[in-house]
């Protein structure tokens, strides 16, 4: 996403001691027809601070997406809005403070020539002049880490500070490798094995409280007992909607689940046998999830109710191949889905794939990216799970859940062997699917994913 600041046409101009200055609104952007709020997340610079043109100052969180929102000029920085609260799309929430150029100071106000014409001289006895609200804040501010080539959020800089963090250590995820909180926590919980958990201890006598509950949107309290203490905290847009459409699925659709076993066995030899070949031919890994969005498609082109939708007294039957597939972010979950995903290689598949999960990363996911999935895919087998029932994802008719590979003894003709095993569940709308068309859904893929040949035959 670019910069999504905009030019009031309020916009004011001054005079400060010769110099023409504006001040441009900052404005919540549009981020599509059907989102009129957004939460204010985060802000990425203090109030009077100084910065810089694509320097990102805020992030936003709708019900859908979060997107990372850049100044579009240099300036200082007035907030008006705090970090925690709802605010409409297009509502102002800052101001930048600019230099105006030299052309366009001559149009709003007129100077003496002699005055435009003199060489401005630098005094290396004098200190740049920084106005008197930048200036606190630059007082107020711990020393700087600076890292070469690496832009640091003041929030994070004060946690790096707060920890005694090197920030050279720390791998950065973030647009142009910048280092974002989730970086900081990750490297945290991977070195406190190492060194223990840093903690900032109170002063004797003093307790530390917790931020106040206006800009964390959070509320404690206490009970009988400090055991008793609990903590309120706003859902968020992301997770609001998450319930609702969960809700709205139990509810609505007559969801039922059919679940089978699948031996990994080959695929695992392919990915193997050939991961190295393939990763430099193609420039990325070869996972499993292009072998079941290849054996999902080739079970949805037989079994077209699991493609479809129902609409009313009507079913909507899709002659195309959206496949959407679940990711878990720090905010939620969500389904970018892959278009047309029948005409894809397994490499592109894999690309896409990665494609979206950086794209989650750096919070540049649009609400184009989600929508008119006609089937989804969720494997939570990344995080462990051996068994799960997925929830659809409405209006799609059918959901797909993978889970862990586990060795497991199985009988193969007639012998106890060790085989990779993998639980999936199918979730379907009973309404339009019947038991044995699911049954046999399942069966489909599961041919698929232990004769991998089917898929690269496409028969």
């Amino acid at each position: 996403m670019g910069a999504f600041i905009y030019n009031s046409p309020s916009n004011s101009f001054s005079r400060k001691r010769g110099a023409t200055t504006m001040k441009i609104d900052i404005k919540v952007p549009e981020v599509g027809e059907s989102v009129q709020e957004a939460v204010l997340a985060e802000w990425y610079a203090k109030n009077g601070d100084r910065v810089r043109k694509d320097q990102i100052l805020f992030l936003i969180e709708t019900d859908k997406v979060t997107l990372e929102i850049s100044a579009e000029a240099d300036g200082i920085l007035e907030i008006l809005v705090p970090e925690g609260q709802t605010v409409a799309v297009g509502a102002v929430v800052g101001t930048l403070e600019t230099e105006v150029s030299a052309a366009r100071g001559k149009e709003q106000s007129p100077v003496k020539e002699a005055e435009k014409e003199a060489p401005e001289v630098e005094k290396p006895s004098k200190a740049p002049k920084i106005p008197p609200q930048a200036g606190r804040a630059l007082e107020a501010e711990p020393k700087r880490q600076e890292v070469p080539g690496m832009d640091i959020a003041p929030s994070v800089r004060e946690m790096l500070e707060e920890k005694g963090l090197d920030a050279s250590k720390i791998s950065g995820t973030g647009p142009g490798g910048r280092i974002t909180r989730g970086d900081v926590l990750l490297y945290l919980e991977e070195t406190s094995g190492e060194r223990g958990e840093e903690k900032p201890r109170p002063a004797p006598g003093k307790v530390a409280k917790p931020p106040a509950a206006a800009e964390t949107g959070t509320k404690e309290e206490e009970g009988p007992s400090l055991e008793e203490k609990i903590t309120r905290k706003t859902m968020t847009p992301i997770r609001q909607r998450i319930a609702a459409r969960l809700l709205e699925a139990r509810q609505n659709t007559a969801m039922l689940t059919t679940f089978n076993e699948i031996d990994m066995s080959r695929v695992k030899e392919i990915r193997t046998r050939f991961k190295d070949i393939f990763r430099e031919k193609h420039g990325v890994s070869l996972g499993i999830m292009s072998f079941f969005i290849k054996a999902s498609i080739a079970a949805l082109k037989e079994f077209p109710e699991v493609n479809a939708f129902i609409e009313g007294k009507e079913i909507v039957y899709h002659h195309y191949y959206h496949i959407g597939v679940a990711i878990g972010a720090e905010r939620g979950l969500v389904v970018p889905v892959i278009r047309h995903a029948d005409r894809l290689s397994f490499a592109e598949l894999e690309q896409s794939i990665v494609d979206y999960v950086q794209s989650i990363k750096e919070n540049r996911l649009q609400l184009s990216d989600l929508e008119g999935g006609t089937f989804t895919i969720s494997n939570g087998g990344v995080f462990g799970s051996l068994l799960s029932t997925p929830i659809l994802n409405t209006p799609q008719s059918g959901i797909l859940g993978l889970h862990k590979i586990e060795d497991r003894p199985v009988v193969v003709d007639g012998q106890i062997v060790i085989r990779p095993m993998m639980y999936v569940a199918f979730s379907y709308d009973h309404r339009i699917i019947d038991g044995r068309e699911a049954v046999n859904f399942l069966k489909r893929i599961k041919e698929c994913i232990e004769n991998p040949e089917r898929i690269m035959m496409e028969i």
